[in-house]
């Protein structure tokens, strides 16, 4: 059986993770989805609100979803928040489970910056979703993928819907283009802030705890 992993800020959680980890899981026909909010990301952002927040926002979003659960794992955890230390701790908790880290094109291209990336790379299959704003060519820039420009090419073109591959050892690389739904947590914080709707971008539930808790209203 496989579990999907999928890390993020979630700052906040929106229809386009959800939609994201719904297509990725249907796909490959995962047992579950687990999202692990970042506690405390290495590359922190200054608009990045507070961890307890956005870990209660991850978890409204997904009630109700069978397949979908949340982990605290890094909040158990101190210091910074290393992927590689994340995968290595839900190999102990799943040790008969195969475990694919679900991850966007942007974020795989960062890999080499991240800590120990060899070791990362080494501890789950990685599926890599399309996102807005980068094509599936530009995986040709990571040290980590040997792949024709062709062959990323029909992804790009709609010519074709996935394309594997292993990666450096045994970890298997799938690079998978989903419908992409236009919404950015960039732009939902922007739209609080100035005081504009984003209903129908993020679930009900989350948009009133944003209300009721006065969240991105300023530059945290």
């Amino acid at each position: 059986m496989k579990i999907g992993i999928f890390g993020g800020t979630f700052n906040p959680i929106h229809y386009g993770h959800l939609r994201a980890a719904e297509e990725v899981r249907e796909k490959f026909d995962l047992t579950k989805v687990v999202f692990i909010p970042a506690k405390n990301p290495p590359l922190k952002s200054r608009e990045l609100l507070k961890s307890e927040h956005r870990y209660k926002m991850t978890e409204l979003a997904l009630s109700g979803n069978i397949f979908f659960e949340i982990s605290d794992i890094e909040f158990k955890r101190p210091g910074k928040s290393y992927s590689v230390q994340t995968l290595e701790e839900m190999q102990r908790i799943f040790p008969d489970m195969d475990l694919c880290f679900i991850l966007g094109i942007d974020a795989f291209l960062e890999i080499p910056t991240w800590y120990q990336p060899e070791r990362l790379l080494s501890l789950a299959d990685f599926i890599v979703i399309s996102r807005p704003s980068f094509r599936f060519v530009d995986l040709l820039s990571s040290p980590y993928v040997d792949v024709s420009r062709n062959e990323l090419e029909k992804l790009d073109e709609a010519e074709a819907e996935s394309w594997r591959s292993t990666l450096k050892g045994k970890s298997v690389i799938t690079a998978l283009k989903i419908p992409l739904l236009n919404i950015s947590a960039t732009e939902i914080r922007r739209r609080i802030r100035e005081g504009k709707s984003v209903k129908y971008l993020l679930p009900e539930s989350v948009e009133s705890y944003i209300i009721s808790n006065k969240l991105y209203v300023c530059d945290e």
